[in-house]
């Protein structure tokens, strides 16, 4: 592949248009997965009686992401041996890798409207092999290896596991989530949690965000677009967090990462085609590794998101990645285990 134009100018120009672009494309599904999660929704809770539970006790918090980051470092035996006693947050797709490596979420959270994808991370008890063949998603992502290699028997230790410890997790669930991944959480007896993304300016008339709220009356949160910055949402906006930690926030992938094996691959291929790719790309320098990640329009629009958030918000955020491209001035850099020896306070 023809790296020699490395300004990713496409990438920066596709970037700053994704705001409406995703407004377009997810509103329609979450304000659907609304309406038909509409009775599940009525028999559950809100994300405001999580502050009447223990989640409220520290003042410290760890959010756990699926970046690519989260599998080339020692982050699960880190957490385990540190004894933290904060909350840990986790995106759902994070949850098989915490789980296995004996890292137990106190709060799993979860978004995206995708119809079929997004149970799989719960562990899809209806999954056959057909369905692995025809979609390639998960076989293409750099993500937890642990998932991806072998999907059946992935799939099926993750229905085991969650059949299993269901009934003793939390989890903050947005009425954007599909179906399947609703009943999947009903069923298998998790302490469900519900809300609503922000999709719009709730004041202005028109508001899909607004009407999304006169439906149910759950709280509207602003999260940024993503599952790991809606943890860091609701960590510091709900559960009232002074300082949280951030692994797995990549942003990115490593520079020998293959452009196939990125999340929208396909996507940027039928937009651009194969000569275009390294303009779609866009490659960033970490100043605190000095080493050079690329990213794509979509995740490089997350994180320049979650920094214009983390300039207004009231805690302190400490990135323990390691990796990736989530860096500012408002961002405090350090290693999980400086983040985790802090005293709370």
């Amino acid at each position: 592949m023809n790296r020699t134009d490395r300004s990713g100018t496409l990438g920066r120009l596709f970037a700053a248009q994704l705001a409406e672009i995703t407004l377009e494309k997810v509103t329609e599904a979450g304000f659907a997965n609304a309406r038909a999660n509409a009775a599940l929704i009525s028999k559950g809770r809100s994300i405001a009686a999580l502050q009447e539970t223990s989640l409220m006790q520290s003042t410290a918090a760890l959010v756990i992401a699926a970046g690519p980051s989260l599998h080339r470092k020692h982050a699960a035996r880190i957490i385990r041996e540190s004894g933290f006693k904060g909350t840990i947050v986790a995106t759902e797709s994070a949850m098989h890798w915490c789980l296995r490596h004996g890292v137990v979420p106190d709060l799993i959270v979860t978004l995206d409207p995708h119809p079929h994808r997004i149970v799989r991370w719960f562990g899809d008890p209806d999954l056959k092999e057909e369905d692995v063949r025809r979609d390639d998603y998960f076989a293409r992502q750099d993500m937890d290896p642990g998932f991806r290699e072998d999907q059946l028997r992935a799939n099926q230790e993750l229905v085991d596991i969650i059949n299993k410890k269901g009934s003793s997790m939390r989890i903050a669930i947005a009425s954007s989530a599909s179906g399947a991944v609703a009943r999947r959480v009903i069923e298998s007896g998790m302490e469900a949690y519900w809300w609503n993304p922000m999709y719009d300016d709730y004041d202005k008339a028109e508001s899909l965000t607004r009407r999304i709220h006169e439906l149910n009356g759950l709280p509207c949160v602003n999260a940024g677009g993503n599952v790991g910055t809606a943890c860091w949402v609701l960590a510091h906006a709900v559960l009232r967090k002074r300082r949280i930690g951030l692994v797995g926030m990549d942003f990115s992938y490593y520079a020998e990462t293959p452009y196939f094996h990125t999340q929208y691959y396909k996507e940027i291929l039928k937009l651009v085609g194969l000569d275009r790719l390294d303009e779609v790309f866009v490659r960033i320098r970490n100043p605190y590794l000095d080493e050079e990640f690329y990213t794509d329009p979509a995740y490089l629009w997350y994180r320049d998101s979650f920094i214009e958030m983390a300039q207004e918000a009231d805690c302190d955020t400490y990135n323990c990645t390691e990796g990736g491209i989530l860096f500012d001035a408002r961002i405090k850099w350090a290693t999980l285990g400086e983040f985790l020896s802090m005293p709370d306070e």
